[in-house]
């Protein structure tokens, strides 16, 4: 299949152009010809224009790079190498929606041939892969896995926002259903990952070690979430603490902070899920989640408080909060906690305006139900910069002052302004 690939007598095709689907398609297509599939009309005219519809990439990185971009099945029966790189939510009771990975298995189901490689890079929990995606693709087929076609795994690594840390510069988890298709699948990523491969010895392997990645992250910021609950209660800075711990070499600089997004904030349900269905009940890992799912109404609660106490009316007062997205400096709001915090506030009928340079308005009343002001007023009772997108960081006390009343609070989450704010008050995860 390698060298098919590499002297262009067979494509390779990347199934979901998303912000980790695209990258992928786009640095294959420098090296072999590539398949763009997704299901969205819209995004593939964006993207024949050169357009990344998650504005992450710019119309440079599709220069020089051998790719066609579709939503026709017809076009995508030609490839021979396909690589399955769509989301894998949760839905409102935090269950695993399998809804567009087991999609994309029934659209491969009707394209793949006697020979061809799938390799799904979706995060799921340990066994998704063969238990549940495998038996749609060979009902639908016909095919047998190992004998008529390969089955692999290979948990994707993008990191939206990170220009450091991209495909080309990060160790890649590979697996196969056997010794042949993981050497195969192994060959296929070296040519592009630079940083090399981890064979993995099982696709199950594969899979826990990316389910585990989110869930050791998530599990550390909830850690950091709720020594920022304790510290609160004690008057001591959160911030200052972790400086000072943080001189020791083997300190684990984490920090409090909302957690959403599509990775950290979902992949630990996912772990669970299977857990549960194999009669365990997750106690530390639920419990990280717990902390972290609440602390968007621990914030809401500590900014009602400074209102009641300042001025007493809730209904009269006015929030500004400052960043949507569920991380800085990106536009994607997929799961943003941003939302906790809107709904939390206006439970108690305060006032909210909300402004992002990165987002999306039209996107966040969809998604939210609320959407962006244009402009901030300059009678707020209280500032929340919930998101430090690089556009805040140069703005001082005297800017905060401008917006807000003389009782104003500046709500910092993640310590941007520690020992800036002077002329209002100051609070900090």
């Amino acid at each position: 299949m390698y060298k098919e690939l590499i002297d262009k007598k067979a494509k390779l095709a990347v199934i979901g152009l998303g912000y980790v689907g695209l990258p992928i398609a786009l640095e294959f297509a420098r090296k072999i010809s590539v398949i763009g599939f997704d299901i969205s009309k819209n995004r593939i005219e964006m993207m024949k224009q050169d357009i990344d519809p998650s504005n992450e990439l710019s119309k440079e990185n599709f220069k020089g790079c051998d790719i066609e971009f579709t939503n026709s099945l017809d076009v995508l029966r030609e490839a021979k190498f396909f690589i399955v790189a769509v989301p894998t939510p949760v839905d409102e009771h935090n269950v695993p929606d399998l809804t567009p990975v087991l999609k994309a298995s029934e659209t491969i189901g009707k394209v793949i041939k006697t020979g061809d490689y799938v390799v799904y890079e979706s995060t799921v929990y340990p066994g998704c892969t063969e238990e549940d995606c495998l038996p749609v693709i060979e009902k639908i087929s016909g095919l047998k896995n190992i004998n008529d076609f390969k089955l692999g795994y290979s948990p994707e690594r993008i990191n939206p926002g990170d220009k450091n840390h991209t495909l080309a510069s990060i160790v890649k988890v590979v697996s196969g259903c056997d010794r042949e298709s993981l050497n195969e699948i192994a060959k296929v990523y070296e040519m592009v990952v630079k940083a090399g491969v981890h064979k993995a010895s099982s696709i199950k392997v594969a899979e826990a070690a990316k389910i585990i990645e989110n869930t050791q992250r998530d599990l550390n910021i909830a850690l950091m979430n709720e020594l920022s609950i304790i510290f609160d209660r004690m008057g001591i800075n959160t911030y200052e603490v972790l400086e000072a711990a943080g001189t020791k070499w083997n300190f684990l600089k984490f920090q409090p902070g909302l957690v959403g997004g599509h990775c950290i904030g979902v992949d630990p349900y996912y772990l669970t899920h299977k857990a549960k269905e194999l009669g365990y009940h997750s106690e530390v890992i639920l419990s990280g989640r717990n902390i972290n799912d609440n602390m968007g109404k621990y914030l809401a609660k500590k900014v009602i408080q400074h209102i009641i106490r300042n001025s007493g009316d809730v209904k009269a007062s006015k929030v500004l909060i400052k960043g949507a997205t569920f991380k800085e400096n990106v536009s994607d709001i997929r799961n943003s906690k941003i939302s906790d915090v809107v709904k939390a506030l206006k439970e108690f009928y305060v006032n909210v305006d909300v402004e992002d340079p990165h987002a999306d308005s039209d996107e966040l009343q969809h998604e939210y139900k609320f959407s962006l002001v244009d402009k901030p007023a300059t009678d707020y009772d209280a500032v929340i910069i919930a998101v430090p997108h690089e556009q805040y960081r140069d703005l001082d006390d005297k800017y905060f002052a401008g917006i807000t009343k003389e009782h104003g609070l500046i709500a910092d989450l993640k310590g941007i302004y520690r020992n800036k704010i002077v002329s209002r008050d100051y609070w900090s995860f």
